[in-house]
């Protein structure tokens, strides 16, 4: 049962995630491809940048909404067959994997030519439902980085990097997990971290050159996202 809860869990959240809503929603209001403009990325800083509010707005309910569903869904599928971890049928594990898959699909959409965008918001939807904890302390990380450096990848690159470790200090000393499922958690958040800085890869050259953009509350159609 584990398996086919694993097998679910991962098709949910690959086939979710490939509903990468600013591609659609810049078709929508504006009649272009959102992976031709600015950065070409198909992600929330190049759409509110490139596209404007309205678009961006759009394109953070859908994104974060498709990694709720995810690992919700996922999770719930799980307990319905009984493929939890231990006598307490826990079925976090199962939201880290639907979560590394919605990840996925929205990096190598299968709807728009395996061409997507980043990542970030559908992590952090899915670390949302998958330890509210976690996901708290990872907001605040991103919040203070990119207060300090004005550099909205900077606030995703260390919060992701925080991930792993974050998940286990949560895992283990607040919740009073053991420190083997603790580790479990821990190494199941990995890829998700690893996802999202991989594909910042781009902005960490930027950021050591010197040419990445700042964050401000002003849009073009040139930028670097």
């Amino acid at each position: 049962m584990k398996l086919l809860a694993i097998l679910i869990a991962a098709a949910l959240g690959y086939f979710l995630g490939s509903v990468n809503f600013s591609i659609p929603v810049v078709k929508m209001f504006l009649g272009k491809d959102i992976r031709t403009l600015g950065s070409k990325n198909a992600g929330l800083t190049n759409t509110f940048r490139c596209a404007g509010k309205k678009c961006a707005v759009f394109t953070l309910v859908g994104d974060l909404l498709k990694g709720i569903i995810a690992v919700s869904l996922s999770r719930w599928i799980c307990g319905l067959l009984n493929a939890g971890l231990a006598p307490d049928n826990d079925t976090h594990y199962i939201g880290y994997i639907a979560g590394l898959f919605a990840i996925l699909g929205h990096v190598f959409p299968i709807y728009f030519g395996f061409k997507g965008g980043k990542g970030v918001l559908v992590g952090i939807a899915s670390f949302l439902m998958v330890d509210p904890k976690v996901f708290c302390a990872l907001l605040a990380i991103f919040i203070v980085i990119v207060a300090i450096t004005k550099y909205i990848s900077a606030g995703s690159i260390i919060g992701a990097a925080f991930c792993p470790i974050a998940t286990l200090l949560m895992a283990w000393f607040v919740e009073g997990q053991s420190f083997g499922r603790s580790f479990l958690y821990m190494l199941l958040s990995l890829p998700m971290a690893f996802m999202v800085v991989f594909m910042h890869r781009t902005n960490i050259e930027r950021l050591k050159n010197g040419t990445e953009n700042k964050f401000s509350f002003k849009t073009s159609g040139t930028a670097k996202d």
